[in-house]
């Protein structure tokens, strides 16, 4: 092989290719941010945390109107327990 031909200057490119490939691979794997020539840094984005933060919402929405029928119903009982007799003993056969 000539040093100067054309096989060799192939042979360069190929080996960079090759390294610069399984380089980005190693990379991506071990979530480390990949290099871009064009558009800089891309970063891994992390489905199962995006999952993770949408259940946590829903959870919390449903935990917060539980808080808030809870609330109603400690606020009725406080009602009862205060109201005159008379009073409390026709809401509750209402409420029966």
């Amino acid at each position: 092989m000539s040093w100067g031909g054309p096989g060799f200057v192939l042979a360069l490119i190929a080996i960079s290719t090759i390294g610069w490939v399984i380089t980005t691979a190693i990379r991506a794997k071990h979530g480390y941010p990949i290099e871009n020539e064009w558009s800089g840094k891309s970063e891994r984005s992390d489905l199962t945390a995006e999952r993770q933060a949408r259940l946590m919402a829903e959870q919390n929405e449903q935990l917060t109107a539980k808080v808030l029928r809870l609330e109603e119903r400690i606020a009725v009982l406080e009602r009862i327990a205060t109201d005159p007799a008379t009073r409390t003993a026709r809401e509750i056969d209402a409420l029966r």
